[in-house]
């Protein structure tokens, strides 16, 4: 349920952290820009909401606030219209959409629908105001949130790329960026930006609901963790921002090796090429290969069956990937179709 919040501006230790991680990245939050924030009324987006309202003296930032309500329970429009007034009062603007509950029955169909419908209303912004056009979206996401992800990927089997996900900044489309400012905080602390400014939460029921996979982590799986080594969530986090840099560099090398074994066009490699690589480096050129020509889940397992088989003295074969792909290879050639027949 809503508090009241303090209306007088304020600054704290929370403020400085954030604002010390703009002035090293001055693309990631430009000056005199339009960001728009995804809200939906938890902890986490309160306290970016917060964060980003105090710090708009300095930065001279316009901002827009969204809200999707996935109506996935019976408070969902409450929530929504108790979130609109809170940002009437703070005098911020405040846009929301409706899902139809049966077309997002997921947690991967809820993310499609809010990226997409925060994407139309970047969109819309930059088109009624050419000059200054919305090119950040904001999320609360923390490094809970990053640490939640890794060990989802972990236990599916990702690869590196798979481990360095929920990055700072990426690209939604040419012109708009989604930015994650609060991967520096962690969730108890985001709760402690709560409590610290009197900040209205609204919860989401549907969070407690341990059948969705992130829940059952952050409900089972990080407090054991956090129980044994304090922080653990903090720390596992920050792995990935090793890894992020890791998978750079190695995509890098992979886009010179698979160029190297590319043949009559990229949706094929050659195979005579591929064995002369080491195995972990074939692997690696494989992953990344698949990933540049759309098939977005491919896990370590399949990665290294598709290896095994292609390997030195193996027969011809094919492998059905998710996404209507088919990986098939000859004597000669390792090749990749979006259509199997």
């Amino acid at each position: 349920m809503s508090q009241s919040t303090k209306n007088e501006s304020s600054w704290s230790k929370w403020h400085m952290h954030l604002h010390k991680k703009l002035k090293q990245n001055k693309s990631l939050l430009p000056a005199n820009s339009k960001l728009l924030l995804a809200i939906s009324g938890g902890q986490d987006s309160m306290a970016l909401l917060k964060l980003i309202i105090d710090l708009k003296r300095l930065y001279k930032w316009q901002i827009e606030i969204w809200h999707g309500d996935h109506q996935w329970h019976n408070k969902s429009e409450k929530i929504e219209k108790e979130l609109k007034l809170w940002c009437l009062k703070q005098q911020i603007s405040f846009h929301s959409n409706k899902a139809n509950k049966e077309e997002i029955d997921n947690e991967e169909k809820a993310r499609e629908w809010r990226y997409k419908n925060l994407l139309i209303k970047a969109k819309s912004f930059s088109s009624n105001n050419i000059s200054f056009p919305c090119t950040r979206i904001l999320t609360g996401h923390t490094a809970t949130d990053r640490a939640e992800t890794i060990i989802m990927n972990l236990a599916r089997g990702a690869d590196l790329i798979g481990l360095s996900t929920l990055k700072e900044q990426r690209k939604l489309d040419s012109n708009i960026h989604l930015v994650r400012p609060l991967l520096i905080f962690n969730r108890d602390e985001t709760l402690e930006i709560c409590k610290e400014f009197n900040l209205p939460i609204w919860i989401d029921p549907s969070n407690e609901n341990i059948n969705l996979t992130r829940n059952k982590i952050r409900k089972e799986v990080l407090p054991i963790l956090n129980s044994i080594y304090k922080g653990a969530d903090s720390r596992i986090a920050s792995v990935a921002n090793r890894l992020e840099s890791y998978s750079k560099d190695q995509q890098s090398l992979a886009k010179i090796a698979i160029k190297s074994c590319q043949k009559e066009d990229i949706k094929s490699l050659s195979r005579k090429k591929l064995i002369d690589f080491t195995n972990s480096m074939r692997k690696i050129i494989l992953s990344n290969w698949l990933k540049m020509l759309g098939v977005s889940r491919v896990t370590a397992l399949q990665i290294e069956e598709i290896n095994t088989k292609t390997s030195q003295s193996k027969p011809p074969g094919t492998i059905h990937l998710h996404g209507n792909f088919l990986i098939r290879w000859d004597k000669e050639t390792i090749y990749l179709s979006n259509k199997i027949n």
